[in-house]
């Protein structure tokens, strides 16, 4: 099994338990590793960029697994989605060297929370959006997001369980958009702890309504004190928009 391929994956994670692979539940990627074995014979394990929770939604998963096939990169998504349920879609295969892994080697990705900011629920987006009915600042919510740019110890934007050595990260871009109804915060960054943009989300959305302050935010990174920060949003409100590599692997290839 000397060739490895990278894919390019988008899914509705409603109705998946995440990305891991589960025993008695559906998992994006058990989806994958079933279609893989049926197209392409026997081969290593999925290798995935992120271990998303369940109800998580991606436009542009990376994974990666090592095959003795010979298919070339263009038929595979084509022979993959035959065989893949609606709510997963491989939308591009790409040739890397051997040691490439889809998790170790990435050096950003760029999530985007969706938010229902409406006094009404909504019926047609329920599924990737999370409903807010309090009115949202944007401008407010904006301030308090430049503070968290660059280099901090993120822990009072961490949920509790997690594995990781150091809270540490880096955060590139943090950006809040109105668009109608629809209030999106999107984040860019080197990595991320566990449910932390769900919970940078739930403290901008507090910001946004006013039980926050934007000038709290410094104080609130020193504490590391995850009773500071604001609620972990429900996950069905997070998408994973895209995972950078050097040198690129695919470009612009995901559907936002």
């Amino acid at each position: 099994m000397k060739r490895n391929v990278a894919l390019l994956v988008e899914f509705d994670g409603t109705l998946l338990h995440g990305w891991q692979s589960q025993n008695h539940s559906r998992s994006v990627q058990g989806e994958l590793e079933t279609a893989i074995r049926e197209v392409l014979g026997p081969a290593t394990r999925l290798n995935g960029c992120s271990r998303t929770d369940a109800g998580v939604h991606a436009a542009g998963h990376v994974s990666n697994f090592l095959t003795a096939s010979e298919l070339s990169v263009a038929k595979i998504p084509l022979a993959l989605n035959s065989r893949l349920p609606d709510d997963v879609s491989v939308l591009s295969a790409a040739d890397v060297p051997v040691g490439f892994h889809a998790r170790h080697d990435a050096v950003a990705k760029t999530y985007a929370f969706r938010i229902w900011n409406d006094p009404s629920p909504t019926a047609l987006r329920r599924f990737d959006t999370v409903h807010v009915p309090r009115p949202l600042d944007v401008d407010r919510m904006n301030a308090a997001a430049g503070h968290l740019l660059g280099r901090h110890d993120f822990s009072a934007f961490m949920a509790a369980g997690s594995a990781a050595a150091s809270s540490v990260r880096t955060l590139h871009r943090v950006d809040v958009r109105r668009d109608g109804r629809i209030v999106t915060v999107e984040v860019r960054g080197d990595g991320f702890l566990y449910n932390m943009v769900r919970i940078v989300a739930g403290t901008l959305c507090y910001v946004g309504y006013g039980k926050i302050d934007p000038a709290e935010l410094p104080g609130i990174l020193a504490s590391g004190d995850r009773r500071r920060a604001g609620k972990t949003m429900p996950a069905r409100g997070l998408t994973l928009l895209q995972v950078d590599y050097d040198p690129p692997i695919f470009l612009d290839a995901a559907r936002r």
